[in-house]
């Protein structure tokens, strides 16, 4: 087992990496930016280094900086979280180059599996269902014409390298095609340094379902089950239960055989995700994301397996000790991921100071966060604020305790989504689970939310008697303090 690992990331994600280490006896390191100075993830490693100025380009996508701390600090292992460098199969292979582990698939799984070009193929040939689309790159317009006049429209144009929903469009007819095509490109050479594109059918009403795998280097492979994140905006998840509402003990026997089949057929090691579309009763493999999921905590919860300590332990040679049927599913769970943004205005970002925070707590929920009152989100990187997870024994009781938790919520400074993540709760189709990834668009989901905002001024109104009273209290404690210490010295 590793003596120091090195968490290459920040906020919340390497916080959760650094908690299992602490568990396991494990030393951290830590690096951060200019603007993360003082950032929880910093405080709480054994060791933290600064690795440049705020931007991410010059920080935590610096490769050398931190392959240089990992080498100073004598780390054995890097685990790159999600995000950043974490599908970035160079820093994998630069990892591999100097020796030091890095807690992941090897580089050459990652680019196997980054390129969706190349993965599309892949699966074909290991006869798992792929949507319908072009076999390779489309470079011109009358090769995309064809081909989406014989699959029909409306279609999407992917980039290769792509992920997050950057470089990707929908197009209705042939005469927007061509546009599309070069403003497209432009967007995937600008966020991926690679500008090829491929096409899909687009289909109608889909259900965005994902299976968590786990991989060691013995050759075992096995599904951790279901997540559906199909509640997204700009194809972008934003909230995620398991398991699926859809999904039949029948179907995810299937669906996940086709997902362990996925990862052997790359040979795959370390935890990752094989994702699936869903639409009109089939299923189609989207693309695998060769990392730890945002999501996770949902399975964690509903399991009892750690993932992080897996990865950790295949990355260290370890044989997996759970088989396909040591792994249970225990009640329901739902994330919501709290954001500094606003859901009024296109979801931008809220950047800014907090300036009150109460997180909630009580049966059932569970928190990952790299925020407290007083910290600053910064606009150099995401303005993920937490993850709230609650878990129940059924998706009701869950779906209430999920209600219950974002009312407790306070946050002050900043405008986030939790009023977004109310109207959804509250939403008839969702309680339903009638799921889509048009769903925020199919259900009106913000014109709901002023009716929100306004419910919760008046409850905050009352809340803030709550926090003269926690003031006076403290106010109170120190003026005893204060007299008891003069009575001391009088004495």
């Amino acid at each position: 087992m590793f003596n120091k690992i090195l968490i290459a990331n920040r906020g919340e994600i390497a916080i959760r990496v650094m908690r299992a280490c602490r568990e396991m006896g494990i030393a951290t390191v830590a690096v951060f930016s200019e603007a993360d100075k003082n950032a929880l993830h910093a405080k709480y490693a054994d060791e933290a280094y600064l690795i440049g100025p705020a931007p991410a380009s010059q920080s935590y996508l610096n490769i050398d900086s931190i392959i240089d701390v990992a080498e100073k600090t004598k780390a054995e292992a890097i685990h790159p979280g999600y995000g950043f460098l974490a599908e970035n199969a160079n820093f994998a292979r630069a990892c591999e180059e100097q020796g030091i582990k890095f807690i992941g698939p090897s580089s050459r799984a990652m680019e196997k599996m980054g390129n969706k070009i190349e993965a599309r193929k892949i699966m074909k040939k290991a006869s798992v269902p792929i949507v319908p689309g072009s076999d390779g790159e489309i470079d011109d317009a009358d090769k995309a014409v064809d081909i989406a006049e014989e699959i029909g429209y409306p279609i999407v144009l992917k980039a290769s390298a792509g992920g997050g929903g950057i470089g990707m469009k929908v197009v209705s007819r042939r005469e927007e095609l061509e546009h599309v095509i070069e403003s497209t490109q432009a967007v995937a050479k600008s966020a991926f340094g690679d500008a090829t594109l491929f096409i899909e059918k687009y289909l109608a009403k889909p259900r965005h379902i994902e299976f968590q795998v786990l991989a060691d280097s013995k050759g075992n492979t096995i599904h951790v089950n279901e997540r559906e994140c199909s509640i997204q905006r700009r194809h972008q998840k934003l909230i995620e239960e398991t398991p699926s509402p859809i999904v039949t003990e029948q179907l995810r026997k299937k669906i996940g055989t086709l997902a362990v089949k996925s990862a052997r057929a790359v040979k795959y090691e370390n935890a990752g995700t094989v994702e699936f579309i869903y639409s009109k009763g089939k299923f189609y493999f989207l693309e695998m994301n060769t990392r730890l999921q945002v999501e996770h905590p949902i399975t964690e919860i509903t399991t009892g397996i750690d993932l992080v300590k897996e990865q950790i332990k295949i990355a260290a040679g370890e044989e997996l000790e759970i088989g396909p049927k040591e792994v249970k599913h225990f009640g329901h769970a739902i994330e919501c991921r709290i954001n500094a943004e606003d859901p009024l205005n296109d979801f931008a970002p809220s950047p800014g100071k907090i300036t009150r925070y109460r997180s909630p707590g009580g049966p059932g929920i569970r928190i990952d966060s790299g925020v407290r009152m007083g910290y600053t989100i910064s606009p150099y990187y995401d303005p993920m604020i937490s993850k709230l997870v609650a878990w129940g024994r059924n998706r009701r009781e869950t779906i209430a305790r999920m209600n219950r938790a974002l009312t407790e919520y306070i946050i002050s400074g900043v405008t986030t989504n939790i009023p977004f993540h109310k109207a959804v709760m509250n939403d008839e189709a969702f309680q339903q689970g009638e799921l889509s990834t048009d769903f925020i668009e199919e259900r009106n989901i913000i014109a709901k939310i002023p009716a929100i905002i306004e419910a919760d001024k008046a409850r905050e109104s009352k809340l803030q008697e709550i926090f003269r009273d926690d003031k006076r209290i403290v106010a109170i404690s120190a003026a005893v303090s204060s007299y008891m210490s003069m009575v001391k010295k009088a004495e």
